[in-house]
């Protein structure tokens, strides 16, 4: 995050785009460009819904049939897409926060990129829409709401953080909206995965403010300053951190203990931990950490999946 994006920087845009064939493109900065351990985390949140709230003790062949691929498929394009816009549209401010990791403008062109989110949303919308109308106008307003996040959203205080929230807790209920079982307990974790989303966002609006900053982007930091802003980011943990002690009542009143434990074990506590982390953050270092800390209380959560059928 240095003062400028001038091309003497390192890691700074190269003067012209690359126009090489498609076929000389790298594999690993393609991975790095659609977020591709982000994909596999979702395609796990997708499969531990289907198999651990929904259809729990079902055989692999009704776990994994067509429709259910069909719709991870469509949904991952969805979100591939989404990535590949937000980096066509923030070269210049990934270029400041994030110099070493460009892809687009520098390993692939903004042409060849902007094609790509085109035919990846139409793919991932088209295949829900064969599935259901309902799925396939969720992963319409997916689509739509990552380019408006791309475009504008992220660069107004709060509102970027909701849909980014919103999207993810959309991600958990779509194999509930595939089969319409009545299960409350997906219910549950789509508002925790919103809650925990909303507070690593703002995180990352702390971490990324000063490149945000000079290209007029309006983040709750640099609107509200960091002082603010982590009070804001602790309402929403300690929304959280209730949801998971109500859910760790509910699961040991019900003699899922084996769950309770995990819940304890793996997501109250460092929880906890978060908040005294962000409590005492104050520089962008701290920051990066607590966004490390979310991603790994939302993987404990995801995982306790397995020990929730029934539970909430």
């Amino acid at each position: 995050m240095s003062p400028s994006a001038s091309s003497s920087l390192p890691g700074a845009l190269p003067p012209s785009e690359p126009t090489g064939p498609a076929e000389g493109i790298p594999l690993l900065p393609i991975a790095r460009l659609v977020r591709l351990p982000n994909l596999l985390i979702m395609l796990l949140c997708l499969v531990l819904v289907r198999a651990g709230l929904l259809l729990p003790g079902q055989p692999a062949a009704a776990l994994l049939s067509g429709p259910f691929v069909v719709l991870a498929l469509a949904a991952l394009c969805v979100a591939a897409a989404g990535y590949i816009i937000n980096d066509y549209y923030d070269i210049k401010i990934d270029a400041i926060n994030r110099p070493g990791r460009l892809v687009v403008g520098r390993v692939v062109n903004r042409r060849r990129a902007m094609l790509a989110h085109v035919l990846l949303s139409g793919v991932g919308v088209g295949l829900s829409g064969l599935l259901s109308p309902l799925l396939g106008l969720v992963n319409l307003g997916s689509a739509l709401l990552l380019w408006g996040y791309s475009v504008r959203f992220k660069r107004v205080a709060l509102v970027g953080n909701v849909s980014i929230a919103t999207l993810t807790a959309a991600l958990v209920l779509l194999p509930e909206l595939q089969l319409r079982t009545g299960t409350s307990s997906v219910w549950v974790y789509a508002l925790a995965a919103f809650l925990l989303t909303v507070v690593r966002e703002i995180v990352k609006d702390v971490e990324d403010m000063r490149g945000d900053a000079q290209h007029d982007c309006r983040t709750l930091p640099i609107v509200w300053g960091v002082a603010r802003t982590k009070w804001v980011a602790a309402v929403f943990l300690a929304c959280l951190l209730a949801l998971v002690a109500g859910a760790i009542w509910h699961a040991g009143t019900h003699h899922m203990l084996a769950l309770a434990a995990w819940l304890l074990a793996l997501v109250l506590m460092p929880l906890l931990w978060l908040a005294r982390l962000l409590l005492r953050a104050d520089r962008r270092r701290h920051f990066v950490e607590l966004s490390r800390w979310c991603k790994g209380i939302m993987l404990a959560g995801v995982l306790s999946m397995l020990l929730a059928a029934g539970a909430i």
